[in-house]
């Protein structure tokens, strides 16, 4: 009798397995998920794979990245066709724009520079201020910027998108679903944007494989003033060279008009102007410099910090006079120069977009 109620019972449990099962292969999620092709980032040298940041409701696929990477370069998503996310985040600039401040629609300017878009998987917050908890938060804000896509709404962002059949094929492939949302635009410009990587530069080179060759002299004197008399790591640290904290450093304190900064966002009195650590990673390329793009040049930079920035009430502590001279501002420009690195240059401008 034992014997029977248990068997009885076994077969309830595989019955109701076998049901949750077919439920799960059969349902349009779970379908649409397994006829994509999940896309496993390769991490270069220097960097730490398990910093790498891949939300669980937003895994990475072949698929949601092309779609992610036709959105970010269709101008067609603005309000008058004329912005793309890539306007201000060029391939060949190290996906920064050059200019002081960005230019949206109708030419009109923001007060802040665009930052690379290169390594932003390894943060967090995004933007110089942080408001953007994500990258996939990050990766919508501007379409309903007045002064960037022209958006007044993300509504009228989706309504856009959906306008074209191409594009409708695409999402409906990616998220399962003919309802767009802009949470789905977000998610997809962000698997684009994590592709977009800078790695085994030079310096890692020398640091982690040991290449006495691969930096010069003078950039390995670069280094231990990084380390030491510099004080650079003290923000700049980990393998992306930033601490993703945000510091008041001085600039825009010595002028008439001052950018609030994080404070914006926290209402925090101790966060006024205080922005967020970049990383290092490509700087020689990404010029011109801060928040506001005031300094042209990496030496411009560097004078700032020896200085010990410009005096404030929020002045953060670890803000102090170094007084590097003219030949070690040389060798840490060298080592700043060697962090040119690879796993971005492989990006590509559509030749043609859906329709």
């Amino acid at each position: 009798m034992a014997g029977t109620i248990l068997k009885i019972k076994w077969l309830t449990i595989f019955m109701f397995l076998g049901t949750v099962f077919s439920a799960l292969i059969t349902s349009p999620m779970n379908t649409n998920a397994a006829s994509q092709n999940f896309y496993k980032l390769k991490i270069p040298l220097g960097l730490d794979e398990e910093a790498f940041k891949v939300p669980q409701d937003n895994p990475m696929t072949r698929e949601k990245i092309g779609l992610g990477r036709l959105l970010f370069f269709d101008k067609r998503l603005s309000a008058n066709n004329t912005i793309a996310c890539a306007s201000c985040h060029i391939p060949e600039l190290a996906f920064t724009d050059g200019q002081s401040v960005s230019s949206g629609i109708h030419h009109l300017q923001g007060g802040r520079s665009a930052p690379t878009a290169i390594n932003r998987g390894f943060s967090e917050a995004q933007f110089w201020d942080g408001r953007a908890p994500m990258l996939e938060d990050q990766s919508i804000g501007p379409f309903a910027n007045p002064i960037e896509h022209g958006f007044s709404n993300h509504d009228e962002l989706v309504a856009k998108i959906s306008m074209f059949d191409g594009y409708k094929k695409m999402f409906k492939n990616v998220f399962g679903t003919d309802n767009i949302k802009k949470e789905h635009v977000g998610k997809a410009i962000a698997s684009f944007q994590r592709t977009l990587i800078s790695g085994n530069s030079p310096f890692d080179r020398f640091d982690y494989d040991g290449d006495q060759k691969a930096i010069s002299e003078s950039a390995k004197r670069g280094k231990i003033l990084f380390f030491d008399k510099a004080r650079c790591n003290l923000c700049h640290m980990g393998t992306n060279f930033s601490d993703e904290k945000f510091h008041n450093i001085g600039v825009g304190w010595d002028g008439n008009a001052l950018d609030l900064g994080r404070y914006s966002v926290t209402k925090d009195v101790k966060d006024l102007g205080a922005f967020k650590t970049p990383t290092l990673r490509e700087i020689s390329k990404t010029a011109p410099y801060m928040h506001d793009g005031r300094f042209a040049t990496l030496e411009d930079v560097i004078a700032h910090y020896n200085k010990g920035g410009v005096k404030n009430p929020f002045l953060d502590n670890q803000v102090i006079p170094l007084n590097l001279s003219r030949p070690e501002i040389k060798d840490l420009v060298a080592m700043l120069r060697s962090l040119e690195g690879e796993g971005w240059q492989h990006v590509k401008v559509p030749t043609e977009f859906p329709q």
